[in-house]
């Protein structure tokens, strides 16, 4: 029987994979496409794990991807959902200063945010911080009005429905693991675990194992993801009204995490968290979970054990908070000082793909890159989903150029 040939297979079905899928068929209704996604749902993993944060674009260094698709992304992302009716709220969030040695970093953001266009920022004193989150104590802060929350596995379905509407020959493929790749002529051939499906171009939106499917593909890639875990607490009920809105920490912009912030989510919930812990399972959501295959894969690689020496401290800081309520409960006492132990209680976790090269430094910037017959989504870390749409545009850009379709 003859195999169905597809135009552009997208494989992974998280919010980048689906929004690249998205503006492909909106750009060209006539090409076929094909979605794999391994997972019975799509959006199962970062995307459905991740804080539902709309970042504003103010941490992300000016000219940079993540500055210019953050930015351009947020705009798009909140017009799609004002159009299907998505929950979300440009609520706006306060950065805050605990102490005199936070400054020079508070100011750093604040430029940051200004050279990226975000000219309503505001900096804020010591008596306006509690005017915004009544609960909340520091120095100094800023005001971003630009930054909100979203339901990203809404968006991520929705997207998903757009597609087979503007061309009902394209699929979804849901449970189908991707394993090996050939070529049949000059068509590409998929293995799945659910069989082999025949496609002219490939897209991966691999997440957590995008390296690795970079290389079963013949990318020569040097540099390997390793996965950090990053637990969450919640407030509790007779707790959420001491937060109105979002709460960040200062952060370290030399570093690619944030630090442990509040955030209210769509459902009305508080979440507090992440911190971020080194994992022993790429897609491991328990503070025990383990599988020795990536285990072994992260700790013979060179760039994890320099990642290691460079951040011994804060790693060992981490663990230690990852396993005691009342360090992590410390944590959070710095920007909210009247949190109680009975206040907060245990919350989901999510891990998240950093791309590491061979000297422990993670890739602060996205990085896309080609193969043959194909397009490598290689690092789309934090703000990748809420530059989505526009990472979707750029992927189009990249294969309107090569794919000849």
């Amino acid at each position: 029987m003859q195999q169905e040939l597809f135009d552009i297979t997208i494989i992974g079905g998280g919010i980048v994979g689906m929004a690249t899928a998205c503006k492909i068929q909106k750009n060209r209704p006539d090409l076929r496409l094909l979605i794999l996604e391994k997972e019975d749902v799509l959006a199962a993993h970062q995307t459905g794990h991740n804080s539902g944060v709309l970042h504003s674009g103010i941490y992300y260094t000016p000219g940079s991807l993540k500055a210019k698709n953050c930015i351009n992304g947020r705009r798009q992302m909140v017009e799609f959902a004002r159009e299907h009716k998505i929950d979300h709220d440009v609520c706006g969030k306060i950065i805050v200063a605990r102490d005199t040695d936070e400054l020079p970093a508070l100011e750093r953001v604040y430029s940051n945010g200004i050279e990226n266009g975000l000219a309503d920022i505001l900096r804020i004193s010591p008596d306006e911080i509690p005017e915004i989150e009544p609960y909340c104590k520091g120095i100094a802060g800023l005001w971003v009005p630009d930054a909100g929350i979203i339901d990203y596995v809404a968006v991520t379905r929705k997207l998903g429905e757009l597609i087979v509407k503007i061309n009902p020959k394209s699929e979804i493929r849901l449970g189908h693991k991707v394993e090996t790749f050939s070529k049949a002529g000059a068509k590409n051939q998929i293995h799945t675990d659910k069989g082999v499906f025949e496609t002219k171009k490939m897209i991966f939106c691999g997440g957590l194992f995008a390296d690795r499917l970079a290389r079963k593909q013949g990318v020569a890639l040097q540099e390997k993801v390793v996965g950090f875990r990053g637990d969450y607490y919640e407030l509790t009920e007779t707790a959420r009204h001491k937060i109105r809105n979002l709460i960040y920490p200062v952060p370290n912009l030399d570093f690619p995490f944030l630090g442990v912030h509040f955030t209210r989510m769509t459902d009305g919930g508080i979440e507090c968290g992440p911190n971020a812990v080194f994992t022993f399972k790429r897609e491991g959501y328990g503070k025990t979970d383990f599988d020795l295959g990536d285990t072994l894969d992260a700790l013979s690689y060179s760039g994890t054990w320099q990642l290691f020496k460079k951040n011994w401290q804060f790693g060992i800081g981490e663990y230690r908070r990852a396993f005691s309520k009342q360090r992590f409960l410390k944590t959070l006492q710095r920007l909210v000082p009247e949190l109680s132990e009975s206040d907060i209680r245990p919350g989901r976790s999510g891990v998240r793909a950093l791309l590491l090269n061979k000297t422990g430094d993670t890739r602060t910037d996205f990085l896309i890159a080609y193969g043959e017959d194909s397009i490598h989504v290689l690092n789309a870390p934090s703000p990748a989903a809420t530059a989505a749409l526009s990472i979707g545009d750029a992927v189009w850009e990249m294969a309107d150029k090569e794919f000849e379709i």
